[in-house]
């Protein structure tokens, strides 16, 4: 598994308080090891992110990626009415 992040993904984790940005870094830790963990609530997604799915970073904060094969590229990172609303 290979993960990558797009220009947008990059520029949107920049912006995010340093809690935050610490919670991602673990939870894309436990994405490499176990995808599909409990813990991240790994959905599909429909709507304008049809084909993408999405991790739960907290709470309110997810992460929304898409496959590629073997290439895992995270496209986007925010609160869910930043993403969604």
């Amino acid at each position: 598994m290979q993960l990558e992040f797009s220009t947008r993904y990059r520029k949107e984790y920049r912006k995010l308080p340093t809690k935050i940005k610490q919670q991602a870094d673990e939870r894309l830790r436990i994405f490499a090891l176990h995808p599909f963990h409990p813990q991240l609530n790994n959905h599909i997604l429909g709507g304008e992110y049809a084909g993408c799915r999405s991790i739960n970073i907290t709470g309110d904060y997810r992460a929304i990626f898409e496959i590629h094969g073997d290439v895992y590229v995270f496209i986007r990172i925010g609160t869910h009415p930043q993403l969604y609303g």
